[in-house]
């Protein structure tokens, strides 16, 4: 009988228990929602405490995988942190490092309402730091011995109001940069960063206001048209303003009024 993909799914993650640091491993992405496609990729998150033996990741990638590229923390940025991209069984399959402690710290952090935007490769809009919540809030736990990381999923479930009370709030960027936009009009490159900052602050406030998490900006518009408090047409009003300042400044509106 054929193995099944779920059951690689939680060999490899028992496999990966056996690695000196892991702590945990989940479904994440596309595949633990249930929004995937059949070619889209498998994502591990290894939550790890204390140093990551990453020679034996590597070991255990040669041994399940027929190309691999495994990184050690810090690789990928600040936040992102690090992992592997591998082909398994055919299929991409990544593990992506989360440090318990440091998503902890931001769990707390989301729970009083703080958040912060850092630079990070891949993510035009910056890493939000509640995404670490957000992905354990949406993840599906295949390995957790001790329950740490499925008692911290389950807090993470309810959305701390004073996080999306903070998203809201954080509207005026969206005006500052509608503003800066309107200041230098043929300068099209700057007016077009602006405008897609705008409208990925007016989706965080969207979705902070709803009590859903979004962990990046891939599918934000589409994720924040979904949302009941989103206004009408909210997708197709998305892509009008991140060309045209004035749409920009008609949507805020509305964002604001439907965040009120």
């Amino acid at each position: 009988m054929p193995v099944t993909w779920p059951a690689v799914e939680t060999d490899l993650a028992e496999r990966l228990l056996a690695v000196s640091g892991v702590v945990a491993v989940v479904l994440g992405g596309s595949r633990a929602r249930g929004e995937h496609r059949p070619d889209s990729d498998t994502d591990l998150g290894l939550y790890y405490r204390g140093p990551l033996d990453v020679d034996a990741l590597r070991a255990l990638a040669v041994q399940v995988a027929t190309a691999h590229d495994v990184y050690r923390p810090g690789d990928w940025g600040p936040w992102v942190d690090g992992g592997a991209w591998l082909t398994v069984d055919g299929r991409a399959v990544d593990w992506i490092y989360r440090d318990l402690d440091r998503v902890r710290s931001v769990w707390a952090d989301c729970r009083q309402g703080r958040y912060t935007v850092e630079r990070q490769v891949g993510h035009p809009l910056g890493f939000y730091s509640h995404a670490y919540a957000g992905e354990l809030a949406l993840c599906r736990v295949l390995a957790d011995p001790t329950g740490e990381v499925a008692a911290l999923r389950e807090q993470a479930l309810d959305y701390p109001v004073a996080l999306g009370d903070a998203l809201v709030a954080a509207l005026w960027e969206a005006e500052f940069c509608i503003t800066g936009a309107r200041k230098v009009p043929q300068d099209r490159v700057y007016v077009a960063g602006c405008l897609f900052r705008a409208v990925g602050v007016m989706a965080q406030a969207l979705h902070g206001r709803a009590g859903r998490w979004t962990i990046n900006e891939k599918g934000i518009v589409a994720s924040a048209a979904r949302l009941p408090v989103a206004p009408p047409d909210f997708a197709a009003l998305a892509e009008a303003a991140v060309t045209d300042v004035d749409a920009a400044a008609a949507l805020l509106a509305q964002v604001r009024s439907a965040t009120a």
